[in-house]
């Protein structure tokens, strides 16, 4: 259940409690404090199961013991029916729905490896991002789908930073889950730490090396001039105002 669902719940009942009880007996008080910290422990429940099995396989730098995660899944394959269970609806914020599908995405791709493993890549299997793998409204789905009807379109060119493709120049796989209310700063921790990471990115005062990133979806960062613009927002290093731009090779191996 999202914040915004248990917001909407917890309004309803209360509603139906100041319209049954006199407002001034203790007993109405009493159920009002206990329905509020039930929808608090509500909003922190459905990402619970993806943050207690990343704080177990993943380490701060991103790398996935694959290994003991297929050892032990349990957490894993019950977050995964969580989501499948309680999917969004129309009354959830931008952020719960980010927060959902960001997580969806990066916990289908490790279930993915998993099922498949030992493997040195993603890239050997078969058209991985095609396979419908997860159930959505009853309807099975694609890691695509996922990336290219959902979370792309919701006009939020920092996702790119977010989703995790299980390979070494993808973004880091953080280990801990997005959160409808840590969204804007997790969104904003992810995209600084990626472009300045001199392992995926590489910036100097006149070039620019950059991850394919940039370039499979500059669509989603607009012209070179706004891309550039983007860049120099989250960038440490200093450049000039015309670099030369180019990208580095995309390295696939897992990022184990």
């Amino acid at each position: 259940m999202t914040s915004s669902s248990v917001n909407l719940l917890f309004t309803t009942m209360v509603v139906v409690v100041v319209n049954t009880l006199n407002p001034m007996n203790l007993r109405y008080i009493t159920l009002l404090m206990l329905l509020f910290s039930l929808s608090v422990v509500a909003q922190k429940s459905i990402h619970n199961l993806w943050t207690a099995a990343l704080q177990e396989h993943v380490d701060d730098d991103g790398n996935v013991n694959y290994k003991s995660w297929k050892e032990d899944s349990t957490y894993l394959d019950n977050y995964i029916q969580t989501l499948e269970d309680n999917p969004p609806t129309e009354v959830w914020s931008k952020n719960d729905s980010l927060a959902y599908f960001i997580n969806a995405y990066n916990a289908v791709t490790v279930k993915l490896i998993l099922d498949n493993y030992p493997l040195k890549s993603i890239k050997n299997l078969i058209t991985p991002w095609r396979l419908k793998r997860f159930t959505l409204d009853g309807k099975k789905i694609s890691l695509n789908d996922i990336e290219h009807e959902i979370l792309r379109k919701m006009n939020e060119p920092r996702i790119h930073f977010a989703i995790n493709c299980a390979s070494a120049s993808c973004p880091k796989l953080i280990n801990v889950a997005f959160e409808s209310h840590t969204m804007e700063t997790q969104l904003e921790e992810v995209t600084r730490d990626f472009i300045n990471d001199p392992e995926r990115n590489k910036i100097s005062e006149k070039k620019i090396q950059l991850s394919r990133i940039f370039q499979w979806f500059d669509a989603d960062f607009g012209n070179k001039k706004e891309r550039i613009a983007f860049i120099r927002k989250y960038a440490n290093q200093s450049f000039g105002e015309n670099p030369k731009v180019s990208f580095l090779t995309y390295d696939w191996l897992l990022n184990d």
